[in-house]
């Protein structure tokens, strides 16, 4: 990683070639089986099953800005050019809310439409209060995921203005579809990988009955081909997607596509074979994996019968 993210430094994830292509396992290391396997079943399709039609050859991304300081954030900003849409990680352990402020204040004196990711981060009061300082100099698209729970959730959307996403609370959940049934949500954050593929992330966005943004898990190059591919495949496509943080990586397995006029193209993706050798991980490592798709894979089995 550029800088880190997700409190993370180096992203693992495991790659699969089949007869359709490349899929991505990349559930991070510390999901447990029944959570990581999901993952697995979007790997499992992205190598055996071809993607769905496309609508659009191409879509929009957000900028993505970490938890940096504001003196930062120009120079995360101009590795997304043409963006007009900037999602910035608020919320992050160890700092403030002023330090939020002062990040997303910078953003919008760079880019027309803002939105923010807490991650859950907050207590509903907490975002309550941040949502006010937030838009104190400007609008907010969205926020996204600022609480934790469904209800915290649908009681924070009767206190505040702005829009709220959600995220964690779809991908996250035993019901994908309890979010909008309890009035928490305007906006659902959807990911492939997490959802267990292409297919079932549209299945979920045909039934949630509110707007689509599609995201990344921080995947690499083959995963942003999927989410584009889920983007592509959608209806309707109200808002700029989450899918450039690619940009984060300093090295990928493929080249790593910059946006033009805030646009990324939809096509397939292969690895680059000599990426693939430079990036290799560690025996030891390889095993782990291998380990982890014989813990999760009997967990998929009935759904590949």
């Amino acid at each position: 990683m550029r800088v880190r993210f997700r409190g993370i430094t180096t992203r693992e994830v495991a790659l699969v070639e089949g007869p359709a292509g490349w899929g991505e396992f990349g559930a991070f290391v510390e999901y447990e089986p029944h959570e990581a396997a999901h993952w697995l079943g979007a790997a499992i399709e992205g190598a055996y099953r071809a993607p769905p039609p496309v609508r659009r050859d191409r879509i929009p991304i957000n900028a993505t800005v970490p938890a940096v300081s504001a003196e930062q954030v120009p120079e995360v900003l101009a590795r997304f050019p043409g963006a007009g849409t900037a999602k910035v990680k608020v919320a992050e352990p160890g700092q403030s809310l002023a330090d939020d402020v002062d990040r997303v204040n910078a953003v919008r004196e760079r880019v027309p439409t803002v939105r923010v990711d807490a991650n859950g981060g907050w207590s509903v009061a907490e975002a309550a209060r941040a949502a006010e300082a937030l838009t104190a100099d400007g609008a907010l698209e969205y926020l996204e995921q600022p609480c934790a729970t469904v209800a915290e959730l649908a009681e924070l959307r009767r206190l505040v203005d702005v829009p709220i996403a959600a995220d964690e609370s779809i991908r996250k959940a035993d019901d994908p579809l309890a979010v909008t049934r309890a009035g928490a949500a305007d906006i659902a954050v959807l990911k492939v990988a997490p959802l267990g593929g292409i297919s079932k992330m549209l299945a979920v966005a045909e039934q949630i009955g509110i707007p689509v943004v599609v995201s990344s898990a921080l995947d690499s190059a083959v995963g942003i081909g999927r989410g584009l591919a889920a983007a592509a495949a959608l209806p309707e496509l109200r808002h700029a997607c989450g899918l450039g943080t690619g940009r984060l990586f300093v090295d990928d397995v493929a080249a790593s596509a910059v946006p033009v006029d805030g646009y990324l193209p939809v096509a397939p993706v292969r690895p680059d074979p000599q990426r693939l050798d430079a990036l290799r991980a560690p025996s030891t490592r390889r095993q782990w994996w291998i380990d982890r798709v014989k813990a999760c894979y009997p967990l998929l089995v009935p759904s590949f019968e």
